[in-house]
């Protein structure tokens, strides 16, 4: 995908995952998993769980990366890049998908 086709993508949540704040992280759970399955939940960290926050179903990439840059002391470059690579992990492991593009 070019950039600027990845820069309008917009993501959604999958319904069948929850998220749980402990302590200074965000965990992601699985509902349709067994409890033992403890490879199933996955942790964000800070700005994981405000990227988590924000996808929304409405918001871009770019909405998304201009929110990280007035709320994170981090350039542009830096803040996209890791977006982008939060968002293939979460695409992967079945937490978002792509709800098109704006």
């Amino acid at each position: 995908m070019d950039p600027q086709t990845q820069r309008a993508q917009v993501y959604r949540k999958n319904p069948d995952i929850v998220a749980r704040q402990i302590l200074d992280e965000t965990i992601l759970v699985p509902l349709c998993r067994k409890a033992g399955e403890i490879e199933c939940l996955y942790t964000l960290n800070e700005v994981g769980a405000r990227i988590w926050d924000l996808i929304d179903g409405k918001r871009s990439v770019r909405e998304i990366r201009d929110c990280l840059l007035q709320e994170f002391a981090v350039n542009e470059t830096e803040a996209e890049a890791d977006l982008l690579t939060l968002l293939d992990q979460l695409c992967e492991i079945g937490t978002i998908t792509e709800a098109g593009a704006r």
